[in-house]
């Protein structure tokens, strides 16, 4: 099975939000996701960032690979 960890888009036209999701890489665009690991709002001065990194390692150890962006996000998050 192979998993992504990626970005969804929620919210409203011009305020957006992020949820940081597990999905099977082979899914839908809008597919049911396997875990929520956090979300992210850009729209926040600064930018809000909340990711559940338990659940995160434990993903990424049954070898999820994350998207660019989420890597980048959980990098800032732990820095």
């Amino acid at each position: 099975m192979a998993l992504t960890i990626r970005l969804t888009r929620m919210g409203s036209k011009k305020r957006p939000f992020y949820r940081l999701v597990v999905l099977e890489r082979a899914s839908r665009r809008d597919g049911r996701p396997l875990e929520f690991l956090g979300h992210y709002n850009p729209m926040t001065d600064p930018a809000e960032v909340v990711v559940d990194t338990v659940n995160y390692d434990k993903w990424i150890k049954l070898g999820a690979t994350p998207s660019d962006t989420v890597r980048s996000l959980v990098a800032k998050k732990s820095a």
